[in-house]
């Protein structure tokens, strides 16, 4: 039974965090971009993020937050959210599960505790500005 299930391999999506100005806060913060760089559109896209970690030894973790796109196109992105800096110290994890036709796609990305910084960062596909990309 467990042969017949096939689990696809999820290809050309990613994450990239994006350092950019908000005129909401004044200054620059870290936005969360999902990425298609596929020749296919991604269909009732679901995206679960939080964060979790150790902090001055104490176990923490956030909330859970929830985002729904019906539609991404091929070759596009979209902004998920912003990540505060108050959890750049801790594991920031996204579940992404999405569609391609009538096959369903799952991964999960993890930012590493403190990855998200000008130290990794490398040019993202499709916007072509810097940022730090999981794959």
């Amino acid at each position: 039974m467990k042969s017949d299930i096939k689990i696809p391999k999820v290809e050309n999506v990613f994450l990239a965090a994006i350092h950019e100005w908000s005129d909401d806060f004044m200054e620059k913060v870290w936005y969360v971009y999902l990425v298609n760089d596929s020749d296919f559109d991604l269909e009732n896209v679901m995206v679960v993020s939080s964060a979790f970690g150790t902090i001055d030894g104490e176990m923490k973790k956030t909330a859970l937050l929830r985002h729904a796109f019906m539609k991404i196109p091929s070759v596009s992105v979209v902004k998920i959210e912003m990540i505060d800096n108050k959890v750049l110290i801790l594991n920031n994890e996204f579940m992404v599960t999405y569609f391609i036709g009538n096959t369903l796609y799952d991964k999960k990305f993890i930012f590493k505790a403190q990855s998200i910084t000008p130290d990794y960062m490398e040019e993202v596909p499709i916007l072509f500005v810097d940022g730090v990309i999981v794959r």
